[in-house]
């Protein structure tokens, strides 16, 4: 099942206020409940991993290397609050389709809702990451390649 399979489930839920949703298909099993602050829970079907760590420290920029001048996007003023695109997900994070291709967001780069940012491959399924937020790409704080945790941020938006 995709992301945007559960997503679609999700809006499901909320337009016939369904409270809970659950799904069982070649082993995989998906649970979706309301409640508890509106929090959606993934249960797997096979017997969970190892537990991962809450939270990886990861660095702003690979290498150390300082990040180009954000505050140069004529759009958005320089005191306007940072809003992060988030990953859905626990997987490998690529700035590009391709080691040849083009990154899909760069710092200073306008984007919306419906903007890829980037992909994240998660057992084997390439999975297109979109922004849900608009504004300007101010910075990238997932390092290309590297692996990133569900909710870890990815980019920051002005």
């Amino acid at each position: 099942m995709e992301l945007k399979d559960i997503k679609a489930v999700i809006d499901l839920m909320k337009k016939n206020d369904l409270s809970v949703f659950e799904m069982e298909k070649d082993g995989f099993k998906l649970k979706l409940q309301k409640g508890a602050g509106d929090q959606t829970s993934f249960v797997p079907a096979l017997p969970p991993p190892a537990p991962l760590p809450l939270a990886i420290p990861v660095p702003a920029l690979a290498g150390g290397t300082p990040a180009p001048a954000a505050a140069a996007a004529p759009e958005a003023p320089k005191g306007a609050p940072l809003r992060d695109i988030v990953s859905p997900m626990v997987g490998t994070f690529y700035r590009a389709g391709s080691p040849e291709s083009p990154p899909f967001a760069d710092v200073g780069k306008q984007v919306t809702e419906d903007t890829v940012v980037c992909i994240i491959e998660a057992m084997k399924v390439m999975n297109e990451i979109k922004a849900e937020v608009s504004g300007v790409i101010a910075e990238i704080v997932a390092e290309n390649g590297k692996p990133v945790q569900f909710g870890q941020v990815l980019f920051r938006v002005r």
